[in-house]
């Protein structure tokens, strides 16, 4: 196996990414509404933005970091190559989530500051109902049951299509509009604009996310089989080994 990006490399890389997957869902968000006020262009508007801008940034940084950019594609990784050895270590998964948090937060701020507004404001934007919760997990474990399986069947080369193309289409059959992303969820707390989250909704998002992820590796066994090849060969070329990559917004 060639060796793979020093860990430093790759946690910064994960911050940079889900730093600027952040700020295009913000921006755009931001943008949107500057320009209509049909909530449904905006969302059209938002949801293009994502997607191009997913994957654009898994295409670029997926063979230097693996591009997860999602704490619940790094659990994934984690969990399905615990036995094999193959998957990320502790040490690595939590390097990568507190650096997704954090790159998460940042995005927040940068879109703020690109478009003159508080750097720091928390979101007014309440999304708390059932039905929402329940969109998460549905996106989530979409989500994962992609990632991996494109892994399982040898098509990890189509992943930044094939994801970017998920959650541009998530944006719109699922009620919650498929935050599906733990850090990114966070980060659009910072944030009150049309992409933002109120803090009190926070909680339960990344809970019917982690669901979603567990029912996502799942379905990954159930549809797949239980043998995987490396755990950390989900989404893109990672250096001169295929490395999981995915994201979601």
């Amino acid at each position: 196996m060639t060796a793979t990006a020093p860990l430093a490399r790759r946690t910064a890389v994960e911050f940079l990414g889900t730093g600027a997957l952040v700020a295009v869902v913000a921006g755009s968000g931001i943008q949107a509404t500057e320009l209509s006020r049909d909530v449904g262009v905006q969302l059209l508007a938002n949801s293009l933005a994502t997607v191009f801008g997913l994957g654009v940034l898994i295409l670029l940084l997926g063979p230097v970091s693996g591009a997860h950019f999602n704490p619940a594609v790094t659990l994934a990784a984690w969990w399905t190559g615990r036995r094999s050895g193959e998957g990320p270590g502790l040490r690595e998964v939590a390097a990568y989530v507190l650096a997704q948090i954090a790159g998460a937060i940042g995005g927040a701020v940068l879109a703020d500051a690109m478009f003159a507004e508080p750097l720091v404001r928390w979101s007014t934007h309440d999304r708390w109902a059932p039905h929402l919760w329940l969109g998460e997990v549905v996106a989530t474990a979409g989500l994962v049951l992609l990632v991996f399986g494109l892994a399982r069947v040898g098509r990890a080369h189509v992943a930044p299509v094939a994801v970017a193309c998920y959650i541009g289409a998530a944006y719109w059959f699922t009620s919650s509009t498929s935050f599906a992303n733990p850090a990114v969820t966070v980060g659009r707390a910072f944030t009150d604009t049309f992409a933002g989250i109120a803090p009190a909704s926070v909680l339960p998002f990344v809970a019917a996310q982690l669901v979603g992820l567990a029912v996502g590796v799942a379905l990954v066994a159930v549809v797949f089989g239980r043998l995987s090849p490396a755990a950390e060969d989900v989404v893109v070329p990672h250096g001169d080994h295929h490395h999981p990559a995915a994201a979601a917004r």
